[in-house]
């Protein structure tokens, strides 16, 4: 099964649980952190890196030799990279998306591409436990290919568990397409219903099932859980607030180091998903 782990907002606990469940899953699942603008798995899990590989999107290169100011590539440009100036194309290589579609349309193939460094990915292992990451440049448009790169990595056989990048956008998107489910991270506060809202409806349209971890349930309201009932939306774990989780988050720990009995809960939950959230 491969399990993605995401949250409509940053800072619910999303990478904390995913650690955790890796941790409590042990050898039988790898971990993918796709989170590539901010991974931060490693940093929990510490595993031993056995290669690290960079990471190049392509990019284009314009010959200005062949180049007749059509103006077609700026035209299905949607990220205005390539602007006209007098005639003569100029990119803006830090707004490309490296899309392609400059290339297939200029009429005179004055347009090809080169490969440009964007990140670069790792691999290796941690309690005999496949790990890998993606650790994306600063200041590179779009992390959606390193992403994808580094989901492909993911074992044929086995269980895999993707941390998602936070957010409803595209990184989320791409990192959760594919999974057989969505595991959701969020807390009971007005911002995070509003935001787990958005993420049930764009989990809705890509027909990714899904239900809800609620980290920090003691602290907030039960607005979230009213809500829940109301969609019919499942509640597989509340987490309580807890200063020694909070301190062994800080060290950079689990749960599981602090409160280790986490970990049976973690492991029936996981084999409640892979069973089909049986009644």
């Amino acid at each position: 099964m491969k399990l993605a782990i995401a949250s409509g907002k940053g800072g619910t606990g999303k990478t904390s649980l995913a650690c955790a469940l890796a941790r409590a899953l042990g050898p039988g699942a790898a971990l993918l952190d796709c989170d590539v603008e901010e991974p931060d798995c490693a940093l929990f899990l510490k595993p031993e890196i056995e290669s690290e590989t960079d990471f190049s999107v392509p990019v284009p290169l314009i010959d200005p030799g062949k180049c007749r100011g059509h103006g077609r590539c700026q035209a299905v440009c949607e990220y205005n990279a390539i602007k006209l100036f007098n005639g003569k194309p100029f990119l803006f290589d830090h707004m490309c998306h490296s899309c392609g579609g400059c290339v297939l349309a200029c009429p005179e193939k004055a347009i090809t591409e080169k490969p440009h460094p964007a990140g670069k990915i790792r691999v290796g292992q941690v309690s005999g436990q496949f790990f890998a990451d993606g650790i994306m440049h600063i200041g590179e448009p779009s992390p959606v290919r390193l992403i994808k790169a580094v989901k492909k990595l993911a074992p044929a056989s086995g269980d895999a568990i993707i941390d998602c990048p936070p957010g409803t956008s595209c990184p989320m998107i791409n990192a959760v397409t594919g999974s057989d489910f969505c595991l959701l991270v969020s807390e009971p506060t007005p911002f995070g219903l509003s935001d787990l809202k958005l993420a049930v409806e764009t989990l809705e349209k890509i027909n990714i099932p899904y239900a809800l971890v609620i980290n920090r349930y003691d602290l907030g309201d039960t607005e979230m859980e009213d809500w829940c009932a109301e969609k019919g939306v499942k509640i597989l774990l509340r987490i309580p607030f807890d200063r020694e989780i909070a301190a062994a988050y800080s060290r950079g720990a689990t749960m599981l180091e602090v409160r280790p009995e986490y970990s049976q809960a973690l492991i029936a939950m996981f084999n409640l998903i892979k069973e089909g959230l049986r009644a």
